[in-house]
């Protein structure tokens, strides 16, 4: 892998991520962007620094590496919770009238857990819990309470069967990314119509939809039509969950660039309630959900042709690409222990960016599913 200037507290002198280097994509000095897409970004007021862990942070992250919450078993030691539904990253119970998500450090991506990353789960939890606080005059959401900082309470709704991805920017690594779609020769995606020219990071003209279903085992393209013709939503909920899914992103892309980041893209579920309403379930705007680069470097990583520094899980999933076929291999490597660590400590700078808030670092010395079980039981037995 090429050296670059990026610098972080958990890689070795001789590794380097890329910041603005070509590592992973050819530069394209020829490929102008098209004039209807020179899009005026903000100057970001806050700088981002990625190679700012506190050193007690730091100490944190290599103790837990041991103390992941990989696994959680809450109906074996509960009594009234139903069969755990394990998700990818979530595990979740049926409390009767309400549901318990545990959100996990399991990392998933290319559609299989690739690794446990210390505070993950903390981190997803609290930084969505943010954004539900934050987003109430957008949508209502289906959060109830949260009694351990990995755990949520929410109301039982039905979740529709899609994900709604939105995308500002032309990027991605994944089978479904608007990037290798694109540059796979596909013009009409989703049901929006791409010109020719755009180039890699480049940003949008507008901000698109580019839905899924939630198939078992991996993300299905859809367009808004086939999503109505195969009764997955009606026509009216598709349209209130459009317009709720897009004027999200543009709010999660006006608060990230007062803190020096760009919201890059994103994906939202939403469910109906027993009322009718319609709610924002899941997350929202976390690291694994969400794409986020550093705004103050993207102009100059953009006009060399390179990628972005991003502060998501983006660097761990091209790590894979280049050791292996993440899609194929029946056995994949492990991920290395200082790219996890990086990992952990990049989740925990975007909480702390985009909330403001220090993370609060367990102080206990106990397994964390000890302290989630405990807490659970005490919320459930309030409600």
């Amino acid at each position: 892998m090429a050296s670059s200037s990026l610098h972080s507290c958990f890689l070795p002198a001789t590794f380097h991520l890329s910041s603005c280097s070509s590592t992973f994509l050819p530069p394209l000095p020829s490929q102008k962007l098209p004039v209807s897409l020179k899009i005026h970004l903000p100057t970001a007021s806050v700088k981002v620094d990625l190679s700012s862990c506190r050193s007690d942070v730091a100490v944190a992250i290599s103790h837990a590496l041991s103390n992941c919450l990989s696994e959680t078993h809450l109906n074996r030691t509960l009594s009234g919770l139903g069969p755990k539904i394990r998700g990818k990253v979530r595990d979740t119970y049926d409390a009767g009238e309400y549901l318990v998500l545990v959100t996990t450090d399991r990392l998933s991506a290319f559609d299989r857990v690739l690794a446990s990353v210390p505070f993950k789960g903390q981190v997803l939890n609290q930084t969505s819990l943010w954004w539900f606080n934050n987003t109430k005059h957008i949508t209502a959401n289906a959060f109830i309470s949260a009694p351990d900082p990995n755990v949520t309470i929410a109301n039982k709704c039905r979740v529709f069967p899609v994900e709604f991805v939105v995308r500002g920017y032309m990027t991605g690594s994944t089978a479904t990314s608007l990037w290798t779609v694109y540059n796979k020769g596909v013009r009409n995606y989703c049901g929006n119509i791409l010109p020719d020219g755009l180039v890699k990071s480049q940003r949008l003209g507008a901000n698109i939809l580019t839905p899924t279903t939630k198939a078992s085992d991996h993300d299905v393209p859809i367009s808004p039509e086939e999503i109505v013709s195969k009764g997955l939503m009606s026509k009216a909920d598709f349209d209130e969950v459009h317009s709720k899914a897009l004027a999200l992103f543009a709010f999660g892309q006006h608060v990230a660039s007062e803190h020096g980041l760009l919201l890059v893209d994103t994906k939202y579920e939403f469910g109906k309630a027993m009322d009718g309403s319609i709610l924002l379930v899941d997350e929202v705007h976390t690291p694994d959900s969400s794409r986020y680069w550093i705004a103050d470097s993207y102009e100059e990583c953009l006009n060399k042709g390179a990628e972005p520094e991003n502060i998501d899980k983006e660097f761990l999933r091209l790590w894979y690409k280049d050791n292996c076929n993440p899609y194929e291999d029946k056995v994949l490597p492990q991920a290395p222990i200082h790219l996890v660590s990086e990992l952990a400590w990049r989740y925990i700078l975007l909480y702390e960016t985009i909330t403001g808030q220090s993370i609060d670092i367990p102080t206990l010395l106990e397994p964390i599913d000890v302290r989630v079980t405990r807490n659970v039981a005490e919320a459930l037995s309030l409600l």
